[in-house]
């Protein structure tokens, strides 16, 4: 099976945890942002393009709060920042979206990676 990749930003109205962010960095650091994107990138393997495609409406993101893109929308003059947890330490997010996905499918659990992406 192949591994599919979404990855999930709250709407404008919604962004209230990377304009948070964005405020912690020019007060803490100093450094002036002119904005910040945040976004929760899902790497799945074990499901089929259905499956994925249920989940990506239900599990990983919330249509009405958030925007859902396969790729890294282009942004020229941007920095990227990409977080994860390393293997072997426990991710939350990933652990619920397995369990998720095999209450959904009633089937076998799916290996799902987790990372947040900074677009600074």
């Amino acid at each position: 099976m192949s591994v599919f990749r979404i990855f999930v930003e709250k709407k404008r109205a919604f962004a209230v945890e990377a304009d948070s962010t964005r405020n912690d960095i020019r007060a803490s650091l100093g450094i002036k942002l002119a904005g910040l994107r945040l976004f929760n990138r899902y790497d799945v393997e074990g499901i089929d393009q259905e499956t994925f495609e249920m989940a990506s409406r239900t599990i990983f993101s919330e249509p009405p709060v958030d925007v859902t893109y396969l790729e890294l929308p282009a942004c020229d003059g941007c920095r990227i920042l990409a977080v994860e947890y390393l293997p072997g330490q426990f991710d939350q997010r990933a652990d619920s979206c397995e369990q998720c996905i095999q209450i959904m499918t009633q089937g076998d659990r799916p290996a799902v990676r987790n990372a947040r992406i900074y677009l600074l």
